[in-house]
C-alpha cells in the first residue's frame, strides 16, 4: 500500500508541476487567466463506519481557472481593447453561425472583407445601432451581429435644419429713432451687401447644399422697437453673378420680407413672425433655387431659434449654433468608448455609430470549457451567458487602446514550482523507504 500512496502523491505533484509550468508559459499571454491546482485525499471505501481507516494517498480533484483581474497595458492601437472588471467579449466561432465563444484577448484586427476578428479569426459580435449610419445611441439589445468596419467615404448631406442660440443687447439703439436708413438688399454691383447703416448687428455661418459645397448665410438684426426686431437673412446669388464681379447678397427667406421676433420682458423669445415659441412654425425659412454653380439642388432648410434672448449688458453674440448638413469626408479612423460604443470618425468632422461591444458573464466562469486560443466555450457547470452592454450589472468597463495582461504571478509561480519539487521528491523518498522495508522483510532468515 505504502508504494501505490507515493505514487499518487508523484502523480499529485507532477499534475502540480504541469499547472504551474503551465501558467508560466503564459506570463506573457493577453487576457490569459491562471490556473491552480486542487487536491483530495482518498480513503479506501467501507460499510458503515471505521475509525481505524487508513488513507490510501491523493488524488487531482479539480485545475479551477483564477478569473482575477489582469493589468492594463496601453498600447495605442484603437482595436486593442481590454475589460477592466468583470465579463467576456463574444466572438462567433467559424464553425457555426450560432455558436459563440467567449474571451479576455482583445487584441482585435480587421480582416480583409472589414470585419473586427480576433487572432484566431473569430469576429467580434455587437448590438447594431436602431438608426444605421447615424450618431444616435440606440442599440437593437435583442440581437447579435458581427462588427463590419466600413471603408468607403461618407456622403455629402444637405442642410435641412439649423439650431441658433443667441443673445441681442437689449440696450442697443432703434435703428428708426436714431435716423438709420431703411435696411434693402443690394441692387446694383458692386454694392454686393446692405448699408452697414441699416442693421445693428450680423452673424455669419456656414449651409452645405445637397452636393456638400459650403454657402454661407449671413443673418442681419434690425432693432424696431424695445421687444421687437426685424431679422433678415441672405445668401449669395451665384446664379446671377458676372465674373470678374462678385456675386450679391440676396433674400433667402423667399418670403418678400423681414422675419420679425419679438422678445418677452423676462429677455426670452416670445414669437417669431407671429408664431409662439416653441411652435414648428416659429421658424424662418431659407429657400433657394438650385444652384448653377454646381449643380447642386434647391436648397429648403429652416432656422430655429428657440433658445435666443435679448438680456441688457451682454453683447451681440452666438452663443450655440448647430446644422444638419456636411460635406463628403473620407474615413479617418475609428474610437471606442468606455461603455463600447464603437465610432467611425470621416475627415468632415462626422461620426457614425457601428454598434456597441456585446458583453457576457456567467454565474461561474469558473466552469467554462477550455478550448485553447484564450477562448472559452459555454457548458453545463457556468450556465447559461447573461448577455449585455459594458457597465450594465456586472460587467465592467470597455477601455480602448489598451490590453488586459495575464493574471499570473512570476514570482508566486517559481515558489509553487519549488514546492511541487519538494513534495515530488519527498514522495520519491516514500517509495524508496517503503521499497527498502520491503527488502528487509525478504532478508529475513
Amino acid at each position: 500500500m505504502s508504494f501505490s500512496i507515493g505514487l499518487s502523491g508523484l502523480r499529485a505533484a507532477a499534475k502540480d508541476l504541469e499547472v504551474t509550468g503551465n501558467n508560466i508559459a503564459n506570463s506573457s499571454t493577453i487576457g490569459f487567466k491562471k490556473s491552480r491546482a486542487e487536491f483530495a485525499d482518498i480513503y479506501a471505501s467501507s460499510f458503515g463506519t471505521c475509525v481505524n481507516q487508513a488513507a490510501v494517498g491523493v488524488r487531482l480533484a479539480a485545475v479551477t481557472q483564477q478569473f482575477s483581474q489582469g493589468s492594463i497595458q496601453l498600447t495605442g492601437n484603437t482595436l486593442d481593447l481590454a475589460i477592466n472588471g468583470e465579463g467576456f467579449f463574444v466572438l462567433r466561432n467559424e464553425s457555426g453561425q450560432d455558436e459563440m465563444v467567449y474571451t479576455r484577448n482583445g487584441t482585435f484586427q480587421v480582416d480583409r472583407d472589414g470585419y473586427v476578428v480576433s487572432s484566431a479569426g473569430k469576429r467580434l459580435q455587437v448590438y447594431p445601432p436602431q438608426i444605421p449610419k447615424s450618431n444616435i445611441a440606440a442599440f437593437n439589445s435583442g440581437q447579435l451581429e458581427d462588427l463590419q468596419l466600413p471603408l468607403d467615404n461618407i456622403a455629402a448631406k444637405a442642410t435641412g435644419s439649423v439650431d441658433i442660440n443667441f443673445n441681442l443687447n437689449a440696450d442697443e439703439e432703434i435703428i428708426t429713432e436714431i435716423g438709420g436708413p431703411e435696411f434693402a438688399w443690394p441692387e446694383e454691383l458692386p454694392n454686393t451687401l446692405p448699408d452697414p447703416e441699416s442693421y445693428n448687428w450680423s452673424t455669419t455661418y456656414q449651409v452645405y447644399d445637397s452636393l456638400g459645397s459650403p454657402r454661407d448665410v449671413t443673418m442681419y438684426f434690425v432693432k424696431t422697437g424695445p421687444l421687437t426686431w426685424q431679422v433678415h437673412v441672405g445668401m449669395y446669388d451665384v446664379n446671377n453673378a458676372t465674373p470678374p464681379n462678385p456675386p450679391m447678397m440676396i433674400d433667402a427667406t423667399g418670403t418678400g420680407g423681414p422675419i420679425e421676433i419679438v422678445f418677452k420682458t423676462d429677455g426670452t423669445l416670445s414669437t417669431v413672425n407671429g408664431a409662439e415659441v416653441p411652435s414648428a412654425d416659429a421658424v424662418i425659412p431659407i429657400s433657394m433655387p438650385a444652384f448653377e454653380d454646381n449643380g447642386a439642388d434647391a436648397l429648403v432648410a429652416s432656422i430655429k431659434l428657440d433658445k435666443a434672448t435679448q438680456f441688457s449688458a451682454s453683447k451681440n453674440s452666438v452663443i450655440d449654433l448647430t446644422q444638419d448638413g456636411y460635406s463628403s469626408g473620407t474615413l479617418s479612423g475609428f474610437d471606442v468608448d468606455t461603455s463600447g460604443i464603437v465610432f467611425a470618425r470621416y475627415s468632415n468632422g462626422q461620426s457614425h455609430i457601428l454598434g456597441q461591444v456585446a458583453m457576457a458573464n456567467f454565474k461561474n466562469p469558473q466552469g467554462l470549457a477550455k478550448l485553447g486560443d484564450n477562448n472559452w466555450a459555454q457548458s453545463y457547470g457556468s450556465g447559461q451567458p447573461v448577455y449585455g452592454a459594458a457597465g450594465e450589472g456586472r460587467l465592467g468597463s470597455i477601455q480602448s487602446c489598451a490590453l488586459e495582461n495575464s493574471n499570473v504571478d512570476l514570482t508566486e509561480e517559481l515558489v509553487n514550482m519549488i514546492t511541487a519539487q519538494r513534495n515530488y521528491e519527498a514522495n520519491a523518498k516514500t517509495i524508496s523507504t517503503a521499497d527498502q522495508m520491503t527488502q528487509t522483510i525478504l532478508n529475513l532468515r
